[in-house]
């Protein structure tokens, strides 16, 4: 009797080893999108391994030696204020990285709701939508931002801050989304989910956002870049949360005490380091995320 060999069984949750050195050899291309993960990562670590070891209460003033530089004790130095730099980067870093997120969540979510509507039902919808946003395109946004945060300044808080910033986070990603959609819109898969009775909405949840989820990924990471970027300029004017330990309102605390020019050089370099890492993580991340979104970018194996 010849016996056979039943085929091995994997567990749902185990990667075929096809899979895994497919997504390697990717990773390996996409060269942007490794970098902007690691660096992501290592500010993701950072904040984790901080808030373990870290004791986040000497962020608040008076609670440490003020202007100490660089030491064991202190290994980012202390400012005039007399917070451990360290502890407020630990404390700071998430609330400006929930800034970004939230404004740009809101912007890119208001903003794709309004493109997708817009483009797909055309028309009388489309031209006003699209005015709207054209219109707010052509306004300096910084100054509307300043103008909102000066009515607001009074016990502003950090969720305030990115309902500030989203206020007009959303007029980009309208245009931009809209132009995407349009594309779509004409290709014979729609037509035929038109002809097979599907309505308008399920069209779009069904059809046309699967197709533009990499796309809408990296819009979103580069409305997040550009929420953090306005939060940190309104905040370095002084109209930001006030008692936050955020990047920008230490950037603040920099510039009201004339650190640079005094040479308490440890007092800047940390949250300018941090936010560095942070731009160079979302712009690399924006990249990678685009060469997928957009296969004209696709390199060669």
């Amino acid at each position: 009797m010849r016996h056979t060999t039943a085929p091995s069984k994997r567990s749902p949750g185990t990667a075929r080893p096809g899979a895994l050195a497919a997504v390697w050899r990717y990773m390996h291309r996409n060269v942007s999108l490794v970098v902007g993960i690691a660096l992501l990562s290592i500010l993701v670590l950072f904040v984790i391994i901080g808030h373990t070891f870290v004791d986040t209460n000497k962020s608040r003033a008076l609670s440490v030696p003020a202007l100490k530089p660089p030491s064991l004790e202190y290994p980012f130095g202390t400012d005039r204020q007399g917070r451990d730099l360290l502890a407020t980067m630990v404390a700071g870093t998430p609330l400006t990285l929930r800034i970004g997120f939230i404004a740009g969540f809101l912007g890119v979510g208001i903003g794709s709701i309004l493109a997708f509507t817009a483009a797909y039902y055309r028309g009388v919808v489309d031209t006003v939508i699209r005015g709207i946003a054209d219109i707010g395109l052509t306004v300096p946004g910084l100054m509307v931002l300043i103008i909102i945060a000066v009515s607001l300044k009074e016990g502003l808080t950090v969720d305030q801050m990115a309902v500030i910033v989203a206020s007009l986070a959303w007029l980009n990603p309208t245009r931009t989304i809209r132009a995407q959609v349009l594309s779509l819109r004409e290709r014979a898969f729609v037509e035929v989910a038109r002809l097979s009775g599907m309505s308008g909405p399920e069209i779009i949840l069904k059809e046309l956002m699967p197709n533009l989820l990499p796309y809408l990924g990296a819009t979103l990471v580069n409305a997040v870049s550009n929420a953090i970027l306005a939060s940190i300029g309104l905040e370095v004017l002084g109209l930001g949360p006030i008692d936050s330990p955020t990047l920008g309102m230490t950037l603040y605390w920099v510039n009201f005490n004339a650190a640079i020019i005094n040479g308490w050089w440890w007092w800047w370099t940390a949250p300018i380091v941090i936010i560095l890492i942070v731009f160079l993580g979302l712009f690399f991340l924006t990249v990678g995320l685009d060469e997928i979104a957009n296969p004209r970018l696709r390199r060669s194996v």
